[in-house]
């Protein structure tokens, strides 16, 4: 067993608290905003660029993640209508910051005719990469509670400002997830380049990523929604169901170079 004896909050001053989830969240951006332009330097797509399309993508994420999560427990927000804007207070869901944030950037690009695809592709480390840094400070805090396990790896939060459950033992989900998201970080970066069609990578990352989701959330405690499933679930199929086909058709579609080829 592993114990976390760890304060979730670094500092409070007034009212103000500031917390290991907003430090790592915040450094998780950064991170894969950095990763990002580093992947598309020496491309039509500028710093500047980059930059635009993260700020979108930020303010898209943020609200996506708590839309998606007010609607995983609505029970609990219909009744407290006014808890829905209470951000400070912790509730979001990385779906909704992935779907929403995408949307965002994908809009902004189509307005402004810039390459859809190839900024995808190098979006989808950098989002990643962000992901699993941002996935450090939940490990500390203990928000999204793992079911009981006795496992030898299996974690037990004791420190009284925990928002872990105290005295239980359990899985320890979102380090699994992020030990999932650098393996898929590890594979997105080796497949780039490598692909004949721009937006490859990214369908790649959508699938990779739903299908560990799907799985390591049979070891969180979560609203189940429909088939004994949990929200996080339902989106992970419906991740693959679409991004499955899409990437295959990219990966099997024909390169410009061979396109050429084929036209001489």
């Amino acid at each position: 067993m592993i114990t976390i004896d760890l304060d979730p909050n670094i500092i409070t001053i007034g009212a103000f608290t500031l917390a290991w989830h907003g430090v790592f969240s915040a450094v998780g951006i950064i991170a894969g905003i950095w990763l990002t332009m580093r992947l598309l330097r020496g491309t039509e797509i500028s710093e500047d660029d980059v930059l635009t399309l993260a700020l979108w993508s930020v303010v898209g994420g943020i609200i996506g993640a708590r839309l998606f999560h007010v609607l995983d427990v609505w029970d609990f927000y219909s009744k407290n209508p006014g808890q829905i804007i209470a951000i400070n207070e912790g509730g979001l869901s990385i779906y909704g910051a992935i779907v929403v944030g995408t949307l965002t950037v994908v809009i902004v690009m189509l307005i402004k005719h810039w390459p859809v695809g190839k900024f995808l592709d190098a979006g989808a480390p950098g989002l990643v990469l962000g992901q699993a840094i941002g996935r450090i400070g939940d490990v500390i805090n203990g928000e999204h509670h793992g079911t009981p396990t006795d496992w030898p790896i299996g974690v037990r939060y004791i420190h009284p400002n925990t928002l872990g459950e105290p005295g239980k033992t359990v899985h320890l989900a979102v380090g699994y997830e992020m030990v999932w998201d650098l393996i898929v970080l590890a594979v997105l970066l080796r497949l780039r380049g490598r692909m004949p069609s721009d937006g490859a990578v990214f369908a790649i990352y959508t699938a990779l990523y739903g299908f560990g989701r799907f799985f390591i959330s049979f070891t969180r405690v979560d609203t189940q929604v429909a088939l004994g499933l949990s929200q996080a679930q339902i989106i992970a199929l419906i991740l693959l169901v679409v991004s499955v086909p899409i990437a295959l058709l990219l990966v099997n579609r024909p390169g410009r170079e061979q396109i050429a080829r084929a036209d001489t």
